[in-house]
């Protein structure tokens, strides 16, 4: 097992960002602390050798306008809150507004365009780096002081294991997530519409036209949102309106470490499969990606990547029919989720 570290770039603060690249089995995984983003994750194949199955940017520069969290670190909020407002305790909370009337993945600074902290430290059978941040009071309109960690771990199993938590003053939504993009073919190399994906929920979140939620949970039986039996991305993808990005009630009991996902690519043969304590998982097909310039040239068009992002519902501050996504010092936040490959 190794860890690296090197650095990254300087921002125009005069910042140093740094780059932290694990090796446990035969898996490789690299982390910038801007936005505790996942740069890199090399994963062998039998077939291809091994490539690099994520999104990505080749220089610090782009990671500083990542429009598309490519890879980021989402807080204090993942997903969207509608209106971008929300109500607590009697307060009506204003959020700024990203996504058209709504607050979209944290708002204006999110977690994801901040300097994260970071601890590198080996333990066991793995190697982990471990992020932290404080946000203040009334950052992005949010409520109270936020002291978060997000820990990256890779194990000699080839398993990536995420702690995430939160340690709060007083009641604040919370609802942390990675937004890494997987093309287990090779960042790259095209799209992902033939990998073919399993997910373990048999409900799934209806939306309205700007996609918040409408409270609804809907079964995913005899509609093109069922993936309880794996299928490709794109059998029934022009019923579901050409693309998704949807969050999927997740089976099981929440706060338990459950099956989430599993995705297979056949012209490699990698297998990834997601395990979450949340109650959701957001998944992405790349909708809004359009000639993203990437690593070494590649450009990312729609589709050319998806997301598997674990997660509270979307706009569960105003839903109190949905799992409570509010913490604060009577109810602290800790969620945990892993990622495993087999090729």
């Amino acid at each position: 097992m190794k860890i690296t570290k090197r650095t990254f770039g300087v921002l125009s603060s005069g910042e140093k960002v740094y780059l932290y690249t694990l090796k446990a089995g035969e898996v490789v995984l690299s982390i910038s602390s801007l936005g505790a983003t996942w740069t890199s994750l090399a994963v062998p194949s039998r077939k291809t050798g091994i490539t690099d199955v994520i999104l990505g940017y080749s220089a610090l520069e782009d990671y500083t306008h990542n429009n598309t969290y490519i890879g980021a670190t989402i807080g204090r909020f993942g997903n969207r809150i509608g209106n971008a407002r929300f109500s607590l305790d009697g307060q009506t909370y204003n959020l700024f507004k990203n996504d058209g009337i709504h607050t979209l993945h944290g708002g204006r600074r999110g977690f994801d365009k901040r300097l994260w902290k970071a601890d590198a430290y080996e333990e066991r059978d793995g190697i982990f780096v471990c992020f932290e941040l404080t946000s203040p009071d009334g950052d992005e309109g949010y409520p109270g002081r936020c002291k978060a960690s997000v820990c990256y771990g890779l194990t000699k199993s080839n398993e990536i294991v995420i702690d995430y938590a939160a340690g709060l003053d007083s009641p604040c939504p919370i609802n942390f997530t990675n937004h890494s993009y997987f093309n287990l073919a090779g960042e790259g190399s095209g799209d992902i519409l033939s990998h073919e994906v399993k997910l373990f929920a048999s409900s799934y979140i209806e939306v309205d036209e700007t996609l918040i939620p409408t409270g609804k949970l809907l079964p995913v039986a005899n509609t093109p949102f069922d993936f309880r039996s794996r299928k490709s991305v794109k059998r029934d993808m022009a019923a579901a309106g050409g693309g998704y990005d949807h969050c999927f009630a997740l089976d099981g009991s929440n706060g338990e470490l459950r099956p989430a996902a599993e995705v297979f690519e056949e012209s490699s043969g990698r297998i990834m499969k997601v395990f979450t304590t949340q109650p959701g998982i957001q998944f992405y097909t790349g909708n809004f990606l359009d000639n993203v310039q990437g690593k070494m040239g590649a450009f990312y068009n729609k589709h050319a990547g998806f997301c598997l992002e674990t997660q509270h519902f979307p706009d569960s501050p105003n839903r109190p029919e949905f799992p409570s996504a509010i913490y604060g010092p009577g109810r602290g936040y800790h969620e945990k989720a892993l990622f495993s490959f087999d090729w």
